[in-house]
């Protein structure tokens, strides 16, 4: 006979049975005698042939194999995977033949040994705490530590030399400051700066085979233009009083004085004493060699 095409009645035990209670008992009664109680899988068995349900039709309701239902129906647990699986499986099976599960639990309890005894909670954390979790070296804390004890150091070391330094100059006789706040000094009126005259290391330093001119705006403001020997255009604007500008061109350099009389020239590095009037207009050319006005 092939596995799933079993119907019920070839199933049927020899004898009527016209209920599930008459082969298993009245549901709850376990003070029934061992030996007239059928087996687990006996009792399984029997109520599904009373249900009118093949082996097929449990496994397709139950999603349980056709393999595990035939073994526990010949009481064998083994493919369940373990105790508590085969009280799952029990109660699943149970509930799609239409029979109480809670007797078959107890009587396989009976014969298994009965459900292992929970854990108690507090040995659990007691042993947490016994066998705590090894951890590796923290390398970052580790690290961060050591910056930190090198900038202190190194701050440590800076406060302690300015502290010598101080120490020092008071034991060369250096009188430190007292007490008493020093009085203030009146400021005095920022004086009018004047341009300095060009030193014989400048007038030195002016290159002999280019043409140098500086205009300074010593007495006032001017306007100035400024060209090289091709016409180029250096400077076009107004110099304010104490500002200088330096040209300087390998053959000449033409200038434009707006107001001449407020204009001190030095040409490759000498002073020009030209006496030029206040407002007037000057146009020089200034070529190497000694200076002259063209």
């Amino acid at each position: 006979m092939s596995i799933g095409s079993n119907s019920p009645e070839n199933e049927r035990p020899f004898g009527k049975v016209s209920d599930v209670s008459d082969v298993t008992g009245t549901p709850g009664d376990t003070d029934a005698p061992e030996a007239s109680r059928p087996s687990i899988g006996t009792a399984l068995r029997q109520a599904r042939i009373a249900a009118g349900l093949t082996v097929d039709d449990v496994s397709g309701a139950t999603r349980v194999r056709i393999a595990i239902v035939h073994a526990i129906e010949a009481d064998d647990f083994t493919p369940c995977g373990g105790d508590v699986y085969a009280r799952g499986h029990l109660r699943t099976l149970a509930k799609a033949v239409g029979t109480d599960p809670a007797p078959l639990i107890e009587q396989f309890d009976a014969t298994h040994g009965g459900r292992p005894a929970p854990t108690p909670a507090a040995p659990l954390f007691e042993a947490e705490r016994i066998r705590p979790e090894r951890r590796g070296p923290n390398w970052t804390a580790a690290m961060v530590a050591a910056i930190v004890a090198v900038i202190g150091f190194v701050g440590f070391s800076a406060v302690k030399g300015g502290g010598d330094d101080g120490a020092s100059d008071v034991a060369d006789g250096t009188a430190p400051s007292s007490s008493a706040p020093a009085s203030p000094t009146p400021k005095s009126e920022k004086p009018v700066e004047k341009t300095p005259e060009p030193s014989d290391s400048a007038i030195a330093a002016a290159p002999q085979d280019k043409v140098t001119v500086q205009v300074t705006a010593s007495d006032g403001r001017s306007w100035i233009s400024a060209k090289d020997h091709n016409g180029r255009l250096l400077f076009d604007g107004l110099l304010k009083q104490g500002e200088s500008k330096t040209f300087r061109d390998s053959e000449k350099v033409n200038l434009v004085l707006g107001d001449a009389g407020a204009i001190q020239l030095h040409v490759n590095g000498k002073k020009i004493e030209d006496d030029f009037q206040p407002g007037a207009v000057e146009r020089l050319t200034y070529t190497k060699g000694d200076p002259q006005a063209g």
